[in-house]
């Protein structure tokens, strides 16, 4: 064998390194660049993203080695331990954020006014109750709402469940000089084509609901117009 074919032959990869790699598998192209394997890009493609970092979990290891300068094996493991230490952070930090936005969203829609008194009228309704049965329990609003200083509007969308059906809560208010008002407040039970309208009970009181600065506010409907108007008492 010749000098020049001992040269081009691949560096061998010892057996200890030759296994699983997390720090590429977490951090594929990221990894890549910074160890000098530059076929960690093709994550960025297209398909290539979804299979690219089982690739380079299973072979990063051996790519790596031959692609770097090691002063030892332990200095080689030393340096994919931290990054593989380094990828775990980074996940670990971007499902903490996505859970807390998210997380946070949900509670703001939970905790405002608007559902708040859109939780109130359902149960409050006797169609509503007879067709649910009581106790009547509701869960996470999703939807929008904003909030300008005394004027505001939400569209919100919640189930709901009693002791004899579930259902669903679809919900439109506008605010405006502080007082919600309802344009659609409708029950959909599931199984049920027809919809019950919540806006046909002409009174709802409601004593300080959660999140609601005020002590004590009444929700009033006209039948004929389909608006609600709240009085506060101190």
């Amino acid at each position: 064998m010749s000098d020049s074919q001992l040269r081009n032959d691949p560096m061998p990869v010892p057996a200890e390194i030759d296994r699983w790699n997390w720090g590429a598998f977490l951090l594929s192209w990221i990894w890549g660049v910074g160890n000098n394997t530059f076929i960690a890009l093709l994550t960025l493609i297209p398909f290539f993203g979804l299979v690219m970092p089982f690739v380079l979990g299973a072979k990063g290891s051996r790519w790596a080695w031959r692609n770097g300068r090691w002063d030892s094996v332990e200095h080689f493991r030393r340096v994919q331990r931290l990054w593989a230490i380094w990828g775990v952070v980074i996940w670990l930090g971007a499902v903490a954020i996505f859970a807390g936005t998210f997380g946070g969203t949900f509670l703001l829609l939970k905790n405002s006014e608007a559902y708040q008194i859109g939780v109130m009228r359902l149960q409050a309704n006797s169609e509503a109750v007879n067709a649910l049965g009581a106790p009547i329990s509701t869960g996470t609003p999703f939807g929008k709402i904003s909030i300008n200083g005394a004027s505001g509007q939400a569209v919100l969308d919640f189930s709901v469940t009693g002791t004899k059906a579930t259902g669903h809560v679809f919900l439109e208010a506008l605010k405006k000089d502080g007082v919600w008002s309802f344009q659609a407040l409708k029950l959909k039970i599931d199984g049920r084509d027809d919809v019950i309208d919540l806006l046909k009970e002409s009174r709802v009181e409601m004593e300080n609901p959660a999140g609601v600065d005020a002590a004590t506010r009444l929700a009033k409907h006209d039948g004929s117009g389909g608006q609600a108007s709240q009085t506060q008492r101190a």
